[in-house]
């Protein structure tokens, strides 16, 4: 079948479409209903099934002749630690966790927070409360306090499970004395905290609320899976809300389970036993769906690696792990793939690996500009595929699909929409565009499975924030157009729109020219207050270590933006910063150097890659804009 015409059949018989889908799921029960509302008037897939996410995601395999194939490899070269585990060990496992959390009253629609660094017993504790019937929330362990605190309060867990400590590269971070602070903060108090004890040296001060996690474990029974409705939720991920108070993304089982069983082989072209790898962490949605979920629901093997893509010890530790594990389909972030290739423009590291286990090289969570993509995919020989989602989607929206047909890789966009969303370009009134013509990324509803139903104990924020500026649509946030063959580009959150005398134009797109330059490893297009224009376009570019002057290559940016994009975008100012302020997903802060540059207040967030990155805001990037402003 094409994509075509399996996209078309998902748009004309949604519950048709997704009830096939749904027969490559094991169902304690089927569903009364595919396609359904709730009492608040919210769509809802596979009312009255029954299932377990972990019963899908182990069991099942270990009863279906896979128990001894390898479900995890764990990678930590910061630790200098490897481990395996098989379906029947992760199974065992996850099933004397699940025990240990009962004793500890955790039972079914409870709430459990965990806030751990990337290690196994993170992953097993996601599927045991999962087992259990129970709804996770995993928070990001480079949260500070205060945000834990916030989370805390929202959910409201019976259970916080954490670990002794992180490790980033070359440091220690101690988790115990973050969590006993967020503890004091929060209104709502967690009856148990259980520490998985690393013995790497952090300090972790005892408090009458502790748990030690082995000794849970020997003292557990291993339990079965709890069946619960497919409109139960699994988990609770938080994303950022424009109030600055985080939003608590619901995703369910059912509809969950269907969905990213139906993107590993559509979209990925995995099947079960193939190796999958997402670089990315368990705390964001990437590490959710296609570290945890989707390849263990389908039978494959994932890998879990807690490092970096440079500094673990160099460059070449992606490739590495590509070759030792024989991964045929990897899934990283753009930022990823420039940090290595700053270090390695050559890509000698690349040379010195058997890659031929690597199928396609999938890129997401931030806008790949061409240069990284044209460079990534010659030097790997394979297809580099860009694609869009969000974490409100869970899985992908936009893509290629080379489990059905690949398509032409069109560097600058991602792709196509996926099965089941009736992707479209709006304009300001709610009406389509032309093609070409540059709008507002919108899904009609209603969403398929998989994505968010609404939001943790707040319907109407829900409608408030995705579904009011468009009526009968879901709106993403973002803006982009379709070419005349129906390739999507997506130019960036809306807000990444600057007027400059009374032009709008969007800093994305100079962003790609900026990007585009030799000598330039990363960079960040923002706009700056200016009294005649409004809005002027500033350049803030990160160097690569073998680059000419820095004067040469600032002409010669100028230039290019005037020669692409004309002089109306007027971007005269290229400042030289040593590196670019970003969250721990690897997204600049864009918003941040905004109010550097417009001398707002600054508001360091708690998602910021590393600490020090404030003193560095001060000394290497505010003294450019000293200049800039002076």
């Amino acid at each position: 079948m094409s994509y075509q015409t399996e996209y078309l059949n998902s748009l004309k018989d949604p519950e048709g479409f997704w009830a096939e889908q749904a027969k490559r799921i094991d169902w304690y029960r089927p569903a009364d209903k595919i396609l359904s509302t709730d009492q608040d008037g919210l769509y809802r897939w596979y009312q009255g099934a029954m299932t377990n996410t972990s019963y899908l995601a182990l069991d099942n395999h270990v009863e279906n002749g896979r128990g001894d194939q390898v479900a995890l490899y764990y990678d930590s070269p910061v630790t200098q630690t490897k481990a395996s585990f098989t379906y029947r060990e992760m199974r065992d496992e996850v099933a004397r966790i699940a025990g240990g959390l009962k004793k500890l009253g955790v039972q079914k629609g409870d709430t459990v927070i965990i806030y751990m660094p990337m290690i196994p017993q993170a992953v097993m504790s996601m599927l045991a409360c999962a087992r259990l019937g129970a709804v996770h929330s995993v928070v990001f362990g480079g949260f500070a306090p205060h945000e834990l605190a916030i989370r805390i309060d929202d959910a409201k867990p019976k259970v916080l499970i954490t670990a002794s400590s992180g490790i980033e590269v070359d440091r220690i971070i101690p988790y115990k004395p973050m969590v006993d602070k967020a503890m004091e903060l929060a209104n709502y108090k967690p009856e148990k905290v259980v520490i998985y004890q690393r013995k790497l040296g952090a300090l972790v001060p005892s408090k009458n609320y502790d748990v030690d996690f082995d000794q849970m474990l020997a003292e557990a029974d291993t339990v079965g899976c709890v069946p619960v409705e497919a409109t139960d939720p699994l988990y609770i991920l938080y994303t950022s809300g424009t109030t600055g108070k985080p939003k608590g993304v619901v995703r369910d089982n059912g509809g969950h389970a269907v969905a990213l069983r139906y993107s590993m082989e559509a979209i990925y072209g995995i099947k079960p036993g193939d190796v999958y790898w997402a670089a990315s962490d368990i705390g964001w949605v990437v590490g959710h769906s296609y570290i945890v979920y989707a390849p263990l629901l389908t039978g494959a093997t994932t890998v879990l690696f807690e490092g970096k893509p440079i500094r673990t010890p160099d460059a070449s530790t992606f490739w590495r792990i590509i070759s030792e594990y024989k991964v045929k389909v990897m899934f990283t972030a753009p930022t990823a793939i420039r940090a290595i290739r700053k270090e390695d423009p050559q890509g000698n590291f690349i040379k010195q690996y058997d890659l031929s286990s690597l199928k396609y090289q999938f890129l997401a969570g931030e806008r790949c500009d061409v240069d990284t993509l044209k460079w990534l995919q010659s030097q790997l020989g394979v297809p580099v595929i860009d694609h869009w989602w969000q974490t409100e989607s869970g899985w992908p929206m936009l893509a290629n699909f080379p489990g059905i047909e690949l398509l032409p890789i069109k560097p600058g966009s991602v792709s196509k929409p996926v099965a089941g969303y009736d992707l479209q370009i709006l304009a300001e009134d709610g009406s389509l565009v032309s093609p070409m013509e540059e709008g507002y990324v919108a899904v009609k509803l209603p969403l398929p499975p998989g994505c968010l139903p609404s939001l943790w104990n707040n319907a109407q924020g829900f409608k408030d924030s995705y579904l009011e500026r468009f009526p009968g649509y879901y709106f993403s946030g973002d803006g982009g157009f379709k070419d005349e063959e129906g390739f999507t580009f997506i130019t960036g959150r809306v807000d990444d729109v600057i007027n400059v005398a009374g032009h709008r134009l969007s800093t994305v797109e100079m962003e790609e020219i900026v990007a585009a330059h030799p000598a330039v490893a990363e960079c960040a297009v923002i706009g700056a207050n200016d009294s005649l224009k409004g809005q002027i376009p500033m350049a803030l570019v990160v160097c690569n270590q073998d680059s000419k002057t820095f004067h040469e290559v600032a002409e010669e940016i100028v230039a290019a933006v005037r020669s692409e994009i004309g002089a109306v975008a007027a971007l005269k100012k290229v400042y030289q910063v040593q590196r670019l302020p970003k969250t721990r997903s690897g997204k600049t802060l864009r918003k941040l150097l905004r109010a550097i540059v417009n001398g707002e207040e600054i508001k360091i967030p708690s998602t910021i890659d590393d600490p020090a990155i404030v003193q560095e805001i001060d000394e290497i990037i505010h003294p450019s804009i000293k200049q800039i402003t002076s």
